[in-house]
């Protein structure tokens, strides 16, 4: 059994927390945070790393949700795939129900995973280029982007340095003028999709 790993490096802990020690998973690949800002791009890189690995797997788990343009993209893989649910990596951890109730408690949430956590004020800066106008500070553009939300919620998955992520997801939080909360998620959506994947490279 041959299984490889496509998945967004925001869930890398969680994705590990399961597989690190497992043989099984000959390939691990994660890629750069936000390429869900180019939804199409998204698609046609992910579609290339997987295709890619015909061959040489049995199957792949794609660490990723539909996430805007990845909507039944299994179908269209050359390689045997298994995604995880949900509409994105939020759903996929805490599960539909919870994130409509989450939303419900405050529509303008922002969610953010340890993975987000880590990246962090400044890894927002260096993605979306904030710094890259001569004579403004870059918190002015982030607080053009976060004007509307009024929460940021740190939901602990239970692995990675939780201490560490609170503090980061404090700092972004101040920094945005945002109310801080934080709450817990099971693994169990992720532990199940690398369930399915392992039977379908099994089956095989």
């Amino acid at each position: 059994m041959r299984i490889g790993i496509v998945a967004c490096e925001v869930l890398r802990d969680e994705i590990e927390h399961f597989t690190k020690e497992d043989p099984s998973f000959v390939h691990r690949e994660y890629l750069k945070f936000a390429l869900h800002e180019d939804a199409q791009n998204m698609k046609r890189i992910i579609i290339e790393k997987v295709n890619a690995l015909k061959g040489s797997v049995d199957a792949v788990l794609l660490g990723y949700a539909i996430c805007q343009s990845l909507e039944n993209i299994p179908d269209v893989l050359d390689v045997p795939t298994v995604m995880l649910p949900g509409a994105d990596c939020i759903d996929a951890l805490l599960g539909t129900e919870e994130y409509k109730a989450e939303k419900k408690k405050c529509m303008m949430t922002w969610f953010s995973s340890p993975g987000w956590a880590e990246v962090g004020r400044d890894g927002f800066i260096e993605q979306f280029h904030l710094d890259s106008v001569e004579g403004i500070d870059p918190q002015y553009f982030l607080d053009l982007m976060f004007d509307s939300y009024e929460r940021y919620l740190f939901i602990n998955t239970g692995v990675g340095d939780e201490e560490f992520c609170l503090r980061r997801s404090k700092e972004f939080a101040d920094s945005l003028n945002l109310r801080l909360e934080t709450r817990s998620c099971s693994l169990e959506r992720i532990a199940d999709s690398i369930s399915k994947v392992k039977d379908l490279a099994g089956g095989r």
